[in-house]
């Protein structure tokens, strides 16, 4: 096991740009930047959220991310509408930084794809540990 698997039990998937999904049933998603990315990135300093009911294809950017190094654009990895945006990123973006798999996940949205129909496409945690490894 390597240093970006989660290590609790729910159901995080990853794309290779670096993003988690949380499946959480009916259809919603969590969304989030891993360890890695954080990383990355360095200390994160503004996050350009988007709007609740915009819609994303997969593949699409759906929030920005700037760090003292760069920005970087949060790629959706399958279609979704935003239902929730995380408003705690506006005031402490560093948030990302401390816990991107907890208070700092990026937005929620609802999507019509199941995680089944889209398996291929995203990673397990020990499939994304062993991208990283490449």
């Amino acid at each position: 096991m390597g240093e970006y698997v989660v290590s609790n039990s729910r159901d995080y998937y990853f794309s290779e740009f670096h993003v988690w999904l949380e499946e959480q049933g009916a259809g919603l998603f969590t969304l989030g930047i891993t360890e890695h990315a954080q990383n990355s990135l360095g200390d994160i300093v503004y996050v350009e959220l988007p709007s609740e009911g915009q819609q994303f294809a997969a593949g699409e950017s759906c929030a920005v991310i700037e760090s003292v190094k760069s920005a970087s654009e949060i790629v959706m990895p399958i279609n979704g509408e935003v239902i929730a945006i995380n408003q705690q990123l506006v005031e402490s973006p560093e948030l990302i930084n401390q816990e991107p798999f907890n208070n700092g996940w990026i937005l929620r949205f609802r999507s019509d794809v199941t995680i089944d129909a889209v398996a291929a496409e995203l990673m397990t945690a020990a499939d994304y540990d062993s991208f990283l490894d490449q």
